[in-house]
């Protein structure tokens, strides 16, 4: 099957194994995409959910770069920032809550384009596949073709089936895998906000030079 063969076929189908081609080259990109800034989302939340920890172990200072401090767990950051050391637990709750909500439409962005090409890949296999088979049948109009002709029409019109069940296999595959890498990092999202809620009272971030420090500090009321 070489290159004229591949494009006599896909102009038999009706032009839909082009446009298959077309939804095969959206998922990879959104899977590629996807995957590398998930990737970086989790291992970075990772990091900042141990140095939370080494907080509580008696080190007296943790240090969040300023590549972790643009991730989403870094918003949780910035607004530890900028509460007051007497704000009450339910409104710094409230305050990262929020903060978590506006970060979630990035997580999950262009995944539907994912989820479409999965629906709609069988979908134009079938359209294909349906239109070859009418150019398949209307060779038993003409008496010179025989019923071989007619059998290899068929076989060659399922192509375009095959190729959009292909497709959204693949789609699925990635789908579910990348789904379950969003809920991790939203995981994440919401030990850190349970993180910082339980150390308020002793962390005080300060950002110098690009870099945002959390240091252990005493709350005024303990001191009283």
């Amino acid at each position: 099957m070489n290159i004229s063969h591949l494009h006599e076929l896909a102009n038999e189908s009706g032009g839909t194994l082009y446009l298959m081609l077309v939804l095969l080259l959206v998922a990879l990109t959104v899977i590629i995409e996807r995957a590398r800034y998930l990737s970086n989302m989790q291992q970075g939340g990772e990091q900042i959910i141990a140095m939370l920890k080494r907080e509580d172990g008696g080190q007296e200072q943790g240090v969040l770069p300023q590549k972790l401090a643009r991730l989403p767990h870094g918003r949780l950051f910035d607004v530890l920032q900028h509460e007051p050391a007497n704000v009450d637990r339910a409104t710094f709750d409230g305050h990262l809550e929020e903060a978590i909500m506006h970060e979630v439409p990035t997580l999950d962005r262009s995944l539907w384009l994912l989820d479409t090409v999965v629906t709609l890949a069988p979908l134009l296999g079938l359209f294909g596949t349906i239109i070859g088979m009418f150019n398949a049948f209307h060779v038993l109009g003409d008496t010179q073709n025989g019923a071989a002709q007619v059998t290899g029409g068929i076989a060659e019109a399922l192509i375009a089936t095959a190729s959009g069940l292909f497709i959204a296999m693949i789609g699925l595959a990635f789908f579910n895998a990348l789904h379950t890498r969003v809920r991790i990092v939203l995981h994440q999202l919401e030990t850190i906000k349970v993180m910082l809620l339980n150390r308020h009272d002793r962390l005080q971030p300060r950002v110098t030079s690009g870099v945002s420090n959390v240091k252990s500090i005493s709350h005024p009321a303990a001191r009283a």
